[in-house]
């Protein structure tokens, strides 16, 4: 038998490169893609198929999906039909050649499709390592990779267009004029320490505070963006809490725009938290129902009551729901108490009844909310009539938001979050060292330490401990 040579043998290594994986959601669906990466894409992609046109880059072709099975070597009888499209490198998403076949999405033919392409070399992909190899190659910088994952969990279209934005570079964009910046500054001072027997001019510490005072604003901004961009990003629990029959049911339902929960005229109808996701102003939100607090003698109450008593204790924000019919009761009051210096609202509902309520007691309730807690706002609702449920909507998006506008380029995760707080950190250290006339070679310990951070947020200095964390939460095939 002859050896091997060594072209087959580097044929085989190269193989050992290409990745495989089927890149739609698992089940049956009208297209089901299989996606192949790396220097051996073409020939097993080739190998997969029977095509009715050479390949071309950036062109589809129609081929036939032969039944492996027939006589194993994929010259069977047609059992599917599909388009090859063939992306040549470098000019690919992953900067590798990759060929992306597209049939019916039967999960027997795509795991056919699957398993003839691990026979032929491939292997298959982990999750994320298209996008991963498409960030090693330089294609793209971390933030845009991480905003495909973004956009492929995105619930709101505001989370898609904030995804989108990132991915197309808005974020690195804010961030390159001051790295630039940073840079210029570093190699000004080191230029005066390395040739400073030349007689070249070392920066005065005037310029140097100049210079690291520019530099502070931009990465301000860019950390105050965090409010907004990580509410965008994770969303909020809101919980509806209040006494018995005071329409809290109501007001979710009103808020879900659906019938969600059941409403009846009989105090206690809710018995457990309810939970639906919404989407407010493209705020993506959790409202909780609770059930009535109030001293139950029924052990299923009561385990609604502490169950309402811990969706309270957990949610980011809460709605208090109070009868504006009705004086505050003893519950109530300690309600307030209990939320004193969270974010909250009060909405006095029922307000359509007011009317024909004795006004002494709606006086007597007015009075009593401004008097145990003035910082919380008060709003007029009627879940019957609608009445006050726009402007309920929109102070819970600005409680939610804390006022902060949506920007291009925001701030979405905790990671982005501590890369600029540890740039920002450490260029202030960088002007206490200046301002206490501390040497330059200490000062660019601060600074090189602020272009550390800067560039773990586009990927340029992360370790490979956490770029493989944040690919292994991708899906396979992406």
């Amino acid at each position: 038998m002859a050896a091997p040579d060594a072209s087959s043998d580097s044929t085989r290594e190269a193989a050992l490169d290409t990745i495989v994986a089927i890149s739609t959601p698992p089940g049956r669906g009208g297209i089901g893609i299989v996606r192949l990466s790396g220097p051996c894409a073409v020939r097993i992609g080739e190998g997969l198929v029977r095509l009715r046109q050479p390949l071309e880059h950036g062109r589809a072709r129609l081929a036939d999906v032969p039944d492996a099975e027939t006589d194993g070597h994929g010259d069977g009888a047609r059992i599917d039909e599909a388009v090859v499209a063939f992306f040549a490198a470098p000019n690919s998403y992953t900067a590798e050649d990759v060929i992306e076949i597209a049939a019916h999405g039967s999960p027997v033919v795509l795991e056919m499709l699957l398993r003839r392409a691990l026979a032929l070399g491939a292997r298959l992909a982990e999750p994320g390592e298209f996008t991963q190899r498409a960030f090693l190659s330089g294609r793209i910088d971390l933030t845009q990779a991480e905003a495909v994952r973004d956009l492929i969990e995105a619930q709101t279209l505001t989370q898609a267009r904030q995804a989108a934005s990132q991915l197309g570079g808005a974020l690195s964009r804010r961030v390159l004029p001051v790295k630039q910046s940073l840079v210029e500054l570093i190699a000004l001072l080191e230029a005066g320490i390395d040739f400073a027997e030349d007689d070249v001019d070392v920066a005065p510490a005037e310029e140097i505070a100049s210079r690291i005072d520019v530099l502070m604003p931009p990465l301000a901004a860019l950390q105050s963006s965090f409010a907004r961009g990580r509410i965008v990003h994770d969303g909020l629990t809101l919980a509806i809490v209040g006494r018995p029959n005071a329409g809290k049911s109501s007001l979710f339902n009103r808020l879900v725009e659906r019938d969600r929960a059941i409403v009846t005229a009989t105090p206690g109808t809710t018995r457990d938290t309810i939970s639906e996701r919404i989407s407010l102003d493209g705020i993506p939100l959790e409202l909780v129902d609770t059930a009535g607090l109030r001293e139950a003698g029924e052990e299923v109450e009561q385990l609604g009551i502490a169950r309402s008593r811990e969706a309270l204790a957990d949610a980011a924000l809460v709605l208090i729901v109070l009868d504006a019919t009705q004086p505050l009761n003893d519950e109530e009051r300690r309600l307030l108490a209990a939320v004193d210096g969270r974010p909250a609202l009060i909405a006095r509902n029922k307000c359509d009844l007011i009317a024909s309520a004795s006004s002494s007691a709606a006086d007597e309730s007015r009075a009593a909310i401004a008097e145990a807690h003035a910082a919380i706002p008060i709003l007029s609702t009627s879940a019957l009539t609608g009445e006050g449920i726009s402007v309920l909507r929109e102070r819970i998006v600005a409680l939610a938001t804390g006022g902060a506008a949506s920007e291009p380029g925001m701030l979405t995760n905790l990671r982005h979050h501590q890369a600029i707080a540890g740039a920002i950190a450490a260029l202030a250290d960088a002007a206490k060292a200046n301002a206490a006339a501390i040497p330059h070679e200490m000062i660019l310990l601060d600074l090189y330490r602020a272009l550390s951070a800067l560039d773990s947020l586009t990927g340029q200095t992360t370790p490979d401990d956490v770029l493989n964390l944040i690919f292994s939460t991708f899906c396979i095939g992406k």
